[in-house]
């Protein structure tokens, strides 16, 4: 589900979202085998907690997240999906580059 948060976020609607690769075409080349290897995880009962990584928003812009992948599980504990929460965390990072 791509909620208001994550559309404000990177730029794109829902109905520009649906039937894409949040990997292949929303991180950077350099990071989409870790996303990925993360997301594969949490579809195996892992979970992932503050794992940072650029993002592509729809104006080109590379914009910091810290990612938390979740498993989630039917009423029976079957896995059916992950669950991941992002944060922009490139303001907090350009601070800490600027004080270090």
């Amino acid at each position: 589900v791509w909620n208001k948060c994550a559309m404000r976020l990177i730029g794109y609607s829902t109905e520009e979202v649906m039937g894409h690769s949040l990997v292949q075409e929303f991180i950077t080349n350099d990071y989409q085998a870790s996303v990925q290897a993360v997301l594969d995880l949490a579809l195996q009962g892992s979970e992932t907690e503050n794992f940072e990584f650029p993002l592509i928003t729809k104006a080109e812009a590379h914009i910091e997240v810290l990612l938390n992948a979740t498993t989630r599980r039917d009423e029976q504990g079957n896995i059916i999906g992950v669950v991941g929460i992002g944060q922009d965390i490139t303001a907090r990072l350009a601070q800490e580059r600027e004080y270090s």
